[in-house]
């Protein structure tokens, strides 16, 4: 697919129509650089390539939101997108030569509830299912992972993540098993069973802890030997009480009485269980609160100092990341707190049958004290009770530590058996990485006279995506001419291999690339590809031998800006 126009409208007015070509695509800011009081800042050439990510899905609020601080924002812009209904049109193309291929045209706006706009090829499309939509249209695949917004991650390389990392372009939450479905799909290997794999680690983790928390209290092993020793109490007491010549009637009301306390034990211990496992699904949410004011403020924060270093112009800030990372960890705390409802509903019918046992027990209890038993005949009854109640409460433990460690087994089995479904692709796998890597190798070597290898290495939790180079840490300029390797390398691999892909790359920040190896991407490579590579610069940071005018496809500047406002 390829871009074929962005439309701003206003109801029917025409504010803007961008429309792209194969290969270069220049959006210029004309500012100069020299002029001390002009700032090439809000002209908006960084918001031509939101407003496309905006169409493939994304929420929109970075084009009018202040990067740092998520309370301020760009009220001019903002005022003007709601209030005057703009509308957003991108058209994308399976040929730009071929007049009768396919078309994928999306429409959306601002608005919210029912004036809200969100269609595609004319047909209002549900939010919800949104994404979903585009994948299929797109990439034609309807399985759930990865996702829609995580495939396209590196066509449009806006934010920091994107900017500083060729491969690892994704939120730095995400975990290795999303990132080894997302792998695996771009090398055309889409599999049923990534969503699965993930599912299982997250209740891998839970078991894991429960089986943490139960080893503070006792474990398996300390439990069957309790057990045996109140099992023998049991048998000797039980001895004692038949060698009492009590009455019929009081036997019989003994018997109920110990079956109302051992079903009152067996209540108890199951209200315990479920106590515990909401407790522990809570302590898991705290955790993740947590995490979201401790221990990933200080990681994402040192990402954001390092990436400082590496791209001083970033427009993205650490509290941006932060705010984005904890929507992410919000959304694992949803998943996680999903069970509270059930299991909080049936802590509320067994404390609501505990009581009626109890009941029952007080009754009986009467009865029996009104049979003048001997004291000796009650004291055996009681320690009799006492000792029911903790082989109940002992039983009921060794049956949780058992579900807990057989739950978890077949955890463990399924994923195993994921992993050797995966592991038995392993030839195709590396067989695709070999193909991928001579377009890599032979654009990385023509740019910088090194050859970049990408390796798909297998660790404990699935497959991750590596490159390795002569330099250990190439400087900024440099990673970003690896960047531009790695996603034309892609386009060549994915048509080679009849893999469907998005045939546009959309690159802010080229500026860092030495003049050199702009020249080299612009003129050489992209103009030579079945591609579009969609830069926002500004004219005076080009090589004075780039002929800008063949290549440019807007421009802008203090006095024509974007959105003309």
């Amino acid at each position: 697919m390829f871009l074929k126009s962005l439309t701003i409208e206003n109801d029917s007015v025409l504010i803007r129509e961008i429309i792209f070509r194969k290969g270069i695509n220049l959006i210029i800011d004309e500012t100069k650089t020299s002029d001390l009081k002009e700032s090439g800042n809000n002209v908006g050439k960084t918001t031509v390539l939101r407003l496309v990510d905006f169409c493939l899905g994304s929420g929109g609020k970075n084009i009018y939101q202040d990067p740092e601080f998520k309370s301020k924002n760009n009220t001019v812009v903002k005022d003007f997108l709601h209030k005057n209904n703009i509308c957003i049109t991108l058209i994308l193309k399976d040929d730009l030569e071929v007049e009768t291929s396919k078309e994928i045209k999306i429409r959306r706006n601002f608005l919210k509830r029912g004036e809200k706009i969100l269609e595609i090829n004319g047909e209002v499309i549900k939010t919800k299912d949104y994404p979903e939509c585009l994948k299929e249209m797109i990439f034609h695949s309807n399985q759930k992972k990865p996702t829609f917004k995580q495939i396209i991650s590196k066509n449009i390389r806006d934010e920091k993540t994107r900017l500083i990392n060729t491969v690892k372009v994704l939120h730095p939450t995400t975990t290795d098993q999303e990132y080894e479905a997302l792998y695996l799909f771009w090398l055309g290997i889409d599999l049923d069973v990534s969503e699965r794999k993930q599912r299982l680690f997250a209740k891998k983790k839970i078991e894991e802890n429960l089986q943490k928390r139960l080893k503070r209290e006792n474990t398996i092993s300390q439990i069957k030997q309790s057990l045996l020793v109140i099992e023998s109490e049991i048998e000797n007491l039980e001895l004692k009480k038949n060698s009492f010549n009590i009455n019929e009637n009081y036997e019989v009301d003994i018997e109920k009485l110990n079956t109302v306390k051992v079903e009152i034990n067996r209540i108890a211990t199951q209200i315990s269980r479920l106590e515990l496992r909401i407790e522990l699904i809570n302590e898991s949410a705290i955790e993740l609160d947590e995490e979201v004011s401790e221990l990933n403020v200080e990681k994402v924060k040192r990402i954001y100092e390092e990436a400082k270093i590496l791209v001083p112009s970033i427009q993205k800030t650490f509290t941006d990341t932060l705010n984005f990372h904890n929507g992410m960890v919000l959304e694992k705390k949803k998943y996680i707190t999903s069970e509270l409802p059930l299991l909080e509903s049936n802590l509320s019918a067994l404390q609501h049958r505990l009581k009626s046992y109890l009941v029952k027990e007080k009754e009986l209890a009467l009865v029996i004290k009104r049979s003048g038993a001997m004291d000796e005949f009650q004291t055996i009854v009681l320690e009799l009770n006492r000792a029911y109640e903790s082989k109940g409460t002992f039983e009921e433990q060794k049956r949780l530590w058992e579900s807990s460690v057989n739950q978890l087994a077949e955890i463990k089995n399924d994923l195993e058996q994921i992993d050797e479904g995966i592991d038995s692709l392993d030839d195709e796998i590396q067989q695709r990485v070999y193909e991928f890597n001579k377009f890599f190798s032979d654009l990385s070597y023509k740019l910088y006279g090194e050859k970049y290898v990408l390796s798909a290495d297998k660790n404990i939790k699935g497959y991750e995506l590596n490159i390795s180079s002569l330099i250990s840490n190439p400087g900024t300029g440099k990673k970003k001419g690896e960047m531009a390797a790695f996603d034309l390398a892609y386009i060549q691999f994915a048509d080679k291999l009849d893999i469907h892909c998005l045939h546009f790359i959309l690159q802010d920040q080229i500026e860092n690339i030495h003049d050199n190896q702009i020249t080299s991407i612009l003129t050489d490579f992209v103009e030579n590809m079945n591609c579009q590579y969609v830069l926002s610069v500004l004219r005076d940071k080009l090589p004075d031998n780039i002929d800008v005018e063949m290549f440019e496809i807007l421009s802008l500047s203090q006095d024509k800006k974007l959105f003309k406002i």
